[in-house]
């Protein structure tokens, strides 16, 4: 069975982006082997001078050896993640450093970087609390999903989000969730 890495960077019980995703990644995992990382229980550092010396001289803590691995040779990646101050949790961004690992995720020669991630597709599953689309100039975080990308070497991202949930009536959000899993089972067919 085909392997899917799914990183669950909600930070809220009660989270609207996790339930999209937990719907969406419930349909993948008949198709797929899926690994899930829940960053609400982790505590990854953030990199540092010390960190990057002692990568600099071969060592990496063996459970992220692993777990970016685990990336590397997934089939399918999923991140799960709020919108927040224009991005998301600062939790996947330090997640994600730590993953970024020479001769894992990605490699490099003389002139660029390449990746080493098998993933030919992506999924980003949001909610944001303001009316603000993808691709808007005050959303970034799909152009550090996409930039991240090309580094490690992924394919195609898509993103589901749900907007404007900070304004809405517990009957609107209840409907967005709803439109966004429909759009997540439309698109599990390809995935």
């Amino acid at each position: 069975m085909k392997k899917l890495f799914y990183i669950d960077a909600c930070m809220r019980e009660g989270s609207n982006t996790k339930k999209i995703a937990e719907a969406v990644v419930r349909e993948l995992s008949k198709r797929y082997d899926v690994e899930c990382v829940r960053l609400s229980e982790m505590a990854f550092p953030v990199v540092n001078n010390d960190i990057l010396v002692e990568r600099n001289n071969g060592f990496v803590p063996e459970e992220y050896v692993t777990m970016a691995k685990k990336i590397a040779a997934a089939d399918r990646l999923v991140i799960a993640a709020p919108f927040w101050d224009m991005s998301f949790p600062s939790a996947l961004k330090v997640f994600l450093e730590n993953m970024s690992l020479f001769n894992i995720t990605f490699n490099s020669n003389e002139k660029e970087c390449y990746g080493l991630c098998k993933a030919e597709k992506v999924l980003y599953i949001t909610t944001r609390g303001m009316n603000i689309s993808t691709g808007d100039a005050l959303e970034q975080a799909t152009p550090y999903i996409k930039a991240l990308s090309r580094l490690w070497g992924l394919g195609e991202l898509s993103v589901i989000a749900a907007q404007n949930m900070d304004y809405s009536t517990e009957e609107q959000k209840a409907e967005k969730v709803k439109a966004a899993i429909a759009e997540g089972m439309r698109l599990c067919e390809k995935f």
